[in-house]
């Protein structure tokens, strides 16, 4: 059992959950909980530790009985691995991002994906340029994948994907919808654009409302920051200027609600012309 912090695996657990940094040169984060964990696939697992308390339960070893198949399956990988450890119950909080842990965390793989990996089929992209609110970031991945988004394209600028807050709001989304972050977001959309994907800005100067327009076709819908919108670069990469229809005083929608309707209104119209 782990019992100190001074413990080379748990600095490092503690350095991942803080730095984007050592996240993004690791290639790694971290997960807590039982959702987020049974729906990890396990050859992303790297290690798996559970508190004193988890262990005592017997929730481990009930796991094929009590928990999701996935989740045992995740046990299992471990177990065959070697690679789960128990920690106590007081070093464990200190490992934890969460205030009220649940006793089950991992270290895993980040998931990797190229440009193609993005565009196939009659790709339907959301690019976001400059969120900043985990909470945001999370849900519009859970959105997307929802409505059938090919991808999501991020900005550098973008809140990291891997942060603790983001991975939990996902709720496992991360791992299935494909993404790339991309360094130069402008010179990216411009060769996507070349290969005949139109791109839709959310702005506050569009002439027609979001549903005037035909999203069967290969297109993306682009989304700027919560409290600056696009930029004049990202804007000027848009085919078309569109705006969400709202009554009484409003201007602007949050940026996973604007995500959200632009990304089913395009499954609607997809699932129409099916």
């Amino acid at each position: 059992m782990i019992t100190s912090m001074d413990n080379p695996r748990m600095k490092h657990i503690r350095k991942l959950n803080k730095k984007a940094r050592t996240r993004r040169q690791e290639g790694l984060f971290v997960a807590e909980g039982e959702r987020i964990l049974s729906e990890t696939p396990v050859e992303l697992l790297r290690e798996l530790y559970v508190s004193e308390s988890y262990e005592k339960g017997a929730a481990i070893n009930a796991a094929h009985a009590l928990m999701q198949e996935k989740l045992a399956a995740v046990f299992e990988q471990a177990r065959k691995r070697e690679i789960l450890q128990v920690v106590s119950d007081s070093v464990f909080a200190e490992i934890c991002d969460t205030d009220h842990p649940q006793g089950v965390l991992a270290v895993i793989e980040q998931p990797v994906y190229t440009l193609s990996d993005l565009l196939k089929d009659t790709p339907l992209l959301v690019v976001l340029e400059d969120i900043q609110d985990p909470g945001n970031l999370g849900t519009i991945f859970r959105t997307a994948e929802g409505a059938g988004v090919t991808g999501v394209i991020m900005s550098r600028g973008t809140v990291d994907l891997f942060s603790p807050k983001v991975v939990r709001s996902t709720m496992g989304s991360i791992y299935r919808m494909p993404f790339v972050i991309a360094e130069d977001l402008e010179t990216m959309l411009a060769d996507i654009r070349e290969q005949g994907i139109r791109f839709y800005a959310a702005h506050l100067g569009g002439e027609k409302y979001h549903d005037g327009y035909d999203y069967s076709g290969p297109c993306g819908f682009l989304i700027g920051n919560e409290g600056n919108g696009l930029s004049s670069g990202i804007t000027a990469m848009a085919d078309d200027l569109l705006r969400i229809p709202m009554g009484g005083k409003l201007e602007s929608l949050n940026a996973a609600m604007a995500a959200g309707i632009l990304m089913y209104e395009a499954n609607r119209q997809r699932r129409k012309d099916s």
